[in-house]
């Protein structure tokens, strides 16, 4: 996977910002919970019995909500200090957690009978290279789960909220409307196969996806 030497900077940059807010990650994501549990419903049936990798997995929040569904889940994050929190709330045989880099994954091609990237794909740059690696360690059958908050969607006020996260340092790279989300994901090589907008603190676009070409 190749990367300009700025986006490799980039990177870096949003390593050490999430590696400086683990502790408050919970705290923050909590404001959608309720969002979050129908999100959580959504995913159980179609992790049920699988192998799933996520991506981006931040303190593990999806991960434990729904490993008792799956058979076995690899859950990565690029920050050591996110990973470190993930570690210790986790009490299932079945749920592991690595630092792991989401454009260079260490896994052999289709690998995953579902791979999970949630709110990521929008902080990230060059995302289509993200997909791309995501594409090759899923299986041909698979499903890809891509939950992410869409701002461009967002109300005033969602946008002023936008405005001071991203003085705050936020990673913000893509601000999509549901709809160019979901663009984004076909022109990429997705088939959309199911799709819903959440209410959250911005609007969340739950996407389920497959290969459009096996």
């Amino acid at each position: 996977m190749n990367l300009t030497y700025k986006g490799a900077i980039t990177i870096r940059e949003h390593k050490n910002f999430w590696d400086r807010n683990a502790g408050l990650y919970d705290r923050f994501m909590r404001k959608d919970g309720a969002a979050y549990e129908r999100m959580y419903e959504m995913i159980r049936p179609v992790v049920k019995a699988k192998t799933v990798l996520e991506l981006a997995t931040g303190t593990g929040l999806i991960a434990r909500h729904i490993v008792n569904a799956a058979a076995h889940i690899e859950a990565t994050d690029a920050s050591a200090e996110m990973i470190a929190e993930a570690k210790r709330d986790n009490h299932s045989a079945k749920l592991h957690f690595s630092v792991q880099d989401m454009f260079r994954l260490p896994y052999a091609d289709k690998s995953f009978d579902v791979v999970i990237v949630s709110n990521a794909l929008h902080i990230v740059p060059q995302p289509e290279n993200a997909l791309a690696e995501i594409k090759r360690v899923l299986k041909d059958d698979g499903v890809l789960i891509a939950p992410t908050f869409t701002h461009a969607g967002n109300s005033f006020f969602g946008k002023v909220k936008a405005f001071f996260m991203k003085l705050a340092g936020f990673p913000l790279h893509s601000k999509w409307t549901s709809e160019e989300y979901l663009s984004f994901l076909r022109q990429n090589g997705w088939t959309v196969r199911k799709s819903a907008v959440l209410k959250a603190s911005f609007p969340l676009t739950y996407a389920e996806c497959v290969k459009s070409e096996v």
